[in-house]
């Protein structure tokens, strides 16, 4: 490969998957506008590490890390988004020109209560790791 793995096809199925779940997205922050049910999801990615498939230094595979903020008017709701967001996430994803694993969560912390806005809102990030290669 003549060329560094691009992040945008990695980007695009995930927001892909979680609105193909009808859920409403940001990429960065709160979609515009928030749904007036206040259920949404906040995606914000790292740049991704690129590393080499054999010993021939062939540098194909990426693995991005991403974190889904899912937000919610009661914490039993933001816990219905993220359990929303895990059936999303489940299967493989397809990335355009690559071979994708199925992402892989690894957790965040508990439900907790957002009291800068008001009304309040609950939140719960949970990290996952999306890998491919070409």
């Amino acid at each position: 490969m003549t060329t560094a793995p691009d992040l945008g096809p990695h980007l695009d199925a995930v927001v892909g998957a979680l609105e193909g779940a009808g859920l409403a997205v940001g990429q960065g922050g709160a979609p515009s506008p928030v749904p007036a049910s206040k259920r949404y999801v906040a995606v914000y990615f790292d740049p991704g590490t690129v590393g080499r498939e054999s010993l021939a230094d062939e540098r194909t595979d990426l693995a991005v890390l991403f974190q889904v903020t899912c937000v919610g008017p009661t914490a039993t709701q933001c816990l219905w988004v993220a359990q929303q967001v895990r059936k999303a996430l489940y299967g493989v994803l397809a990335v355009a020109g690559r071979s994708a694993f199925r992402p892989e969560e690894l957790g965040g912390p508990p439900v907790a209560r957002d009291d800068d806005v008001s009304p309040p809102l609950f939140f719960l990030p949970v990290q996952y790791r999306l890998q491919s290669t070409a």
